[in-house]
């Protein structure tokens, strides 16, 4: 699957889906955090053992993101209560969908110069 935008924001790009992975320039990530500056493969804990220090690359931007995207994997689940007051506690909103869908937020937010972050679990 291929998602285009119609306007650009600078930084990195989520293309498109491919291998079960997240398509971001020349590169496939089975795992992604991604900014506005760069992105990187990621291996996440369980969700239900997900923690502040497991988002510290996104928490420790200057900036601070708005929110944060947290995709979750093929299907919407909670992530723990304490991951997303600790987040909060920050000032920094915890947005939470399917990895997918989380996918596409960022290519749309993006290109509206929104300042985010997103961690995205595997698509399997």
């Amino acid at each position: 699957m291929r998602l285009d935008r119609n306007s650009v924001a600078p930084g990195p790009v989520i293309a498109g889906f491919s291998g079960g992975g997240f398509r971001v320039d020349d590169n496939v990530y089975t795992a992604l955090l991604i900014t506005p500056e760069r992105a990187d493969g990621w291996t996440p804990p369980p969700l239900d053992a997900l923690g502040e220090g497991d988002l510290a690359p996104l928490l420790a931007l200057t900036p601070l993101p708005e929110f944060i995207l947290l995709g979750t994997g093929p299907a919407l689940r909670r992530p723990p209560a304490a991951l997303v007051k600790a987040v909060e506690a920050r000032g920094v909103g915890l947005e939470i969908m399917d990895s997918r869908a989380a996918a596409r937020a960022w290519g749309i937010l993006r290109s509206e110069g929104r300042q985010i972050a997103a961690a995205l679990y595997p698509l399997v």
